[in-house]
């Protein structure tokens, strides 16, 4: 005869049920995502909760009691330790603003275009000496997207070259002058429809903030303004970012890493370009701040609108993508409502414990320590000459500490929920570390390059 259960087995039965459909979603989902080994290793865990249930059907009364107010208890123990909402609890670190401004001429972007014997090589290096045996290291690499490189494809890397190209188009075209007419308009309609026109754009988030001088560099150091004061009369700038595709991604770091880089910046540039225009054309002064093209941080507005927080690998961390996004920025002086200001010292406390970028960066170029005292601010600092320099050797921009972030997973339900717990729980936070370490692998490989990208059959 079929065992009578009560009602408080009733909802165990249930809990089971649940715990076993979350897991059988996520292994389908992993399938889509194309991740083999999660899909298998989330279906073993699946049958777990399986069999446990199972076994309840099968026990006599007597044993039946025992077993299900084990089992009971076992839950209730485990979903207290996880669950419980320890933020409520925890002490949110205030934003520490950085002092200062950043030179661009110091950027390794701006020193990779300085001319070995020119008159400018030779005054950069007597104001910065300590960078000359970094930078005579990566100019002795072929370089990024060069031929000799070790990653060189004839499909990616020319597309990729194609695309940087076309964003240096749009070079002449991020600044100009307002229309005369100044059209008089309510902020917060404005601010909506700007918002909302982004995200149809394709714009994942969107967040505005007024400038700060530490959201300027105090010196350009590419382009025609090399050398010029950076800062803009601009009292404020909408930041917003773009995804980058998972499985463009995942190849990092080999062609389809960059390729999927430069398609992402030139998304960015024309959403942002476009946004620039339109502000001039309502009659109010206006720059976008593209690839090649910045006078500011673009991590740091991003931050100060509200869109993530800096994490170990130097990067935005945003809620939704980790750090697989690209950001593009518009200054204006046009006065727009500022966007809500958002905690974000549980993802702090995630790269704190994480370190899987340090761990599967190649150039060990991020850091494994704690974040340090840098210009009156903790944050961690990588090692960007290290970094630099692998990429003038796979000719690549890497992306592998992008790649495999815990973060970076798809914006799905199943990881929504997962970041949710991580948000909520300090000890779920590490639960989960070691669970994505499990599923995914502590050192993931790079994927396969999908056969449309390849070059040779």
């Amino acid at each position: 005869m079929m065992a009578q259960f009560t009602y408080l087995e009733i909802i165990q039965h249930i809990i089971l049920i649940l715990f076993a459909g979350f897991l059988l979603y996520g292994a389908i989902i992993s399938v889509l995502e194309k991740e083999y080994r999660a899909a298998k290793l989330l279906f073993v865990l699946f049958i777990l909760p399986c069999v446990l249930w199972s076994v309840s059907f099968l026990l006599p009364p007597t044993v039946l009691v025992w077993y299900t107010g084990t089992l009971g208890a076992l839950f209730i123990l485990v979903a207290i330790v996880l669950l419980f909402p320890t933020r409520f609890f925890e002490k949110n670190k205030q934003t520490v603003d950085p002092k200062g401004q950043i030179n661009e001429k110091t950027v390794m972007f701006s020193r990779k275009l300085i001319e070995p014997g020119s008159d400018r090589y030779k005054e950069y290096y007597e104001a910065f000496p300590q960078h000359e045996q970094a930078d005579l290291n990566f100019r002795s690499k072929p370089g990024l997207l060069d031929e000799k490189s070790s990653f060189y494809d004839p499909f990616t890397f020319t597309a990729s070259h194609s695309i940087f190209e076309a964003i240096t188009a749009f070079h002449s075209i991020v600044d100009g002058e307002p229309a005369t007419d100044k059209k008089d308009v309510d902020p917060e309609r404005l601010w909506n429809f700007i918002e909302r026109w982004l995200k149809k754009d394709g714009a994942v988030s969107v967040g505005i903030t007024k400038t700060q001088d530490y959201h300027w560099y105090s010196v350009v150091g590419r382009g025609d303004d090399f050398g010029k004061e950076a800062q803009l009369p601009h009292s404020h700038a909408i930041a917003f970012t773009v995804e980058m595709d998972k499985e463009l991604m995942d190849s990092a770091p080999k062609g389809p890493s960059v390729m999927e880089s430069a398609r992402q910046y030139m998304k960015a540039a024309v959403i942002a370009t476009d946004l620039a225009m339109f502000l001039r054309k309502m009659g109010y002064a206006a720059r976008a701040h593209i690839d090649g093209n910045y006078r500011v941080v673009c991590p740091l507005v991003a931050r100060d609108a509200g869109l993530g927080e800096i994490g170990r690998m130097g990067l935005l961390m945003t809620p939704e993508l980790g750090p697989r996004v690209r950001i593009g920025v518009v200054t204006t002086e046009l006065s727009l409502p500022g966007t809500k200001a958002r905690d974000f010292s549980h993802m702090t406390d995630f790269c704190r414990t994480c370190k899987k970028c340090a761990d599967v960066c190649p150039s060990k170029a991020i850091p494994f320590d704690d974040r340090k005292e840098i210009n009156g601010v903790n944050r961690w600092q990588i090692n960007q000459e290290a970094c630099f320099s692998l990429w003038c050797v796979s000719g690549t921009d890497c992306g592998k500490c992008m790649s495999d972030c815990p973060y970076s997973h798809p914006n799905n339900f199943f990881h929504k929920v997962i970041r949710t717990l991580i948000r909520n729980s300090k000890v779920f936070r590490y639960f989960a570390l070691k669970m994505d370490d499990f599923i995914y692998g502590r050192k993931p490989k790079a994927s396969k390059v999908p056969d449309w990208l390849r070059s040779e059959k």
